[in-house]
């Protein structure tokens, strides 16, 4: 292979494929190492982390595929603040930055962001970093917290090694902290050796190229991205773009999303002036959640097929007031900062969807993901705290039904059942698909699920619930229905409880949740009568509900089904 330095930009495109890949499989190597090294079920299951490689400015050259993409895009700006900072000039060989500041890193406490200098021949030449949700980090873990200081633990940027040697200073104040220690501190050395492998393979990398460091190649790949991004753009007829979304907010107070696009040219602006203000609970955004949570749906639509860096939301531009609850300022309540964050997709699409139909989603169930966390003591008075991850229903397109019990935007995957079992005197008794949750339309929005959870201990175990579509449900597009709200019952008479709430669940009691279905797309009207006849004998959709949405008689045709594709996740 050609040698190629440092100042030469010029790099052919067969080498500059077979290079980016090899980077993206090392950012990809050490995912693989987060996971199979990680103690908690949040990261080994549910895939609640990102992996990236960075250049020397802390600017993304290639990101995991898998775990959470919005994730991804806020690594390097974690890495850009610890650099502001910490100057390059006093990094060392072994240092391992930490922090879980929300305005720094990904939005929450939880999220722990670690940052792992890359030396070659001497020289700092880049960055390994990593996300991963923490199974605790103290607080009360509700979103009814008022401010950030009774939700947790929070670490400022600060060496979780120092030329190699951990700080256990550091480590015994915050582990004194948690509710289960033991697997905080194996998720963040499973963190720490992901980056290492990260920084090993890289240096490999150089070795075998001969580059004396990414720059090169990190320019390169980000002029084909920004490129690529910047066509699909200008390929939008130049305008401005609204859409309002509704969400149930806190108890008494829904809050509302204002999203105003703006093409010109090339370049494009999402703009949430207008959007409701933060409030006193946990559900206001960061700056970098709401930039992430902005760029990685619009990546979707506009390039989905360009690997994921730096250059690739160069072209788009993020704006929303300080103050509101989509820039909250220092120390607001952000735990379930996904309760507004993951709306964010649902107001791109509505905007967008009149300039560009084919590339689009109606809102998604899971747009918030609602998310349950169960902790207490065992039997043998251990500690511990599990969080559920199930899904509802994605939105259905132009092109197709919307998804079934999958997630989106994020991409955090349910988890096994048994894992969850293993850990926790949980018994799931029932995951199963939610009839008639799906939206109706052309398109069927995807299906929510129905959970049935139950303690088996002889004590209670507490309950936070983090949900919303309650009383918003998500919407369809170009004539589609909404789809099925949420909700949580408490035991067997059916108790209602708010999807924003702290509960005792008592021994040998069952929870139930309904997940939210997804947005149909189109006329219900015209949807295919053998899809219809498919629906109704799979369990999808009632008679009546087939009747009543699709104008479905069934008597008039008793065609056969056809052999259904769609399994549970």
């Amino acid at each position: 292979m050609p040698e190629t330095s440092s100042s030469d930009h010029s790099i052919d495109p067969v080498t500059l494929e077979i290079w980016w890949s090899r980077l993206v499989a090392i950012a990809d190597e050490a995912a693989t190492t987060l996971l199979r090294t990680a103690f908690s079920t949040i990261v080994r299951e549910s895939k609640d982390f990102a992996t990236v490689l960075m250049n020397r400015e802390g600017q993304s050259i290639a990101e995991s595929t898998g775990g959470i993409p919005a994730f991804a895009g806020i690594i390097p700006r974690t890495a850009k603040a610890m650099l502001r900072e910490y100057a390059p000039e006093s990094w060392r060989e072994g240092d391992v930055m930490i922090t879980n500041n929300p305005w720094l890193a990904t939005g929450h406490l939880p999220d722990m962001a670690i940052i792992t200098p890359i030396f070659h021949q001497g020289r700092l030449v880049g960055f390994a970093g990593s996300a991963a949700h923490s199974p605790d980090v103290g607080g009360n873990g509700t979103a009814a917290s008022r401010d950030l200081y009774e939700e947790g633990v929070c670490i400022p940027p600060m060496h979780l090694y120092r030329a190699g040697r951990r700080n256990e200073d550091m480590l015994k104040l915050f582990l004194n902290n948690v509710r289960v220690p033991g697997q905080v501190l194996g998720d963040l050395e499973a963190q720490v050796t992901a980056n290492e492998v990260c920084r090993r393979r890289t240096l490999e990398f150089l070795a075998d190229t001969g580059l004396d460091d990414l720059q090169a190649l990190g320019h390169a790949v980000h002029v084909h991205s920004e490129r690529a991004m910047r066509k699909a753009i200008a390929a939008i007829p130049d305008g401005r773009y609204e859409s309002e979304i509704h969400a149930d907010g806190i108890p008494g107070q829904p809050t509302r999303i204002c999203c105003v696009i703006e093409i010109e040219g090339d370049n494009l602006t999402v703009d949430y002036t207008g959007s409701s203000p933060q409030v006193a609970a946990g559900i206001n955004c960061t700056m970098n959640y709401t930039q992430a949570y902005s760029v990685y749906p619009l990546k979707c639509a506009l390039d989905p097929r360009t690997r994921r860096n730096e250059g690739s939301y160069r072209p788009i531009r993020i704006v929303a007031p300080e103050g509101s609850i989509l820039n909250a300022r220092y120390p607001a309540a952000v735990s379930a900062r996904h309760l507004s964050g993951h709306l964010l997709c649902c107001a791109i699409y509505q905007a967008l969807a009149p300039a560009m139909p084919g590339n689009v989603l109606a809102d998604s169930g899971s747009a918030p993901a609602m998310r349950i966390r169960f902790s207490g003591s065992t039997q043998t008075h251990a500690r511990f705290a599990q969080l559920l991850f199930s899904s509802g229903g994605m939105g259905a397109s132009l092109h197709g039904d919307g998804l079934s019990t999958t997630m989106f935007p994020t991409n955090s995957g349910a988890g096994s059942v048994e894992a969850l079992e293993a850990v926790s005197p949980l018994l799931v008794r029932c995951k199963e698909y939610r009839e008639d949750s799906g939206g109706a339309g052309r398109h069927r929005g995807g299906l929510g699920q129905r959970c049935e959870v139950q303690n088996l201990n002889r004590s209670p175990v507490q309950v936070v619930l983090l949900g919303d579509r309650e009383h918003h449900r998500a919407l369809g597009l170009a004539g589609g229905l909404a789809g099925a709200s949420g909700a949580a019952m408490l035991g067997r008479e059916g108790e209602p409880l708010s999807l924003k709430s702290r509960v005792s669940l008592p021994a040998d009691e069952t929870l139930t949740l309904l997940f939210a279905g997804g947005g149909g797309y189109g006329d219900p009207t015209e949807r295919s009568r053998d899809d219809i006849r498919r629906d109704i004998a799979l369990g999808f959709v009632s008679r009546a509900a087939a009747q009543r949405d699709y104008g479905f008689d069934e008597a008039a045709d008793t065609a056969q089904p056809s052999t259904p594709h769609e399994i549970l996740i």
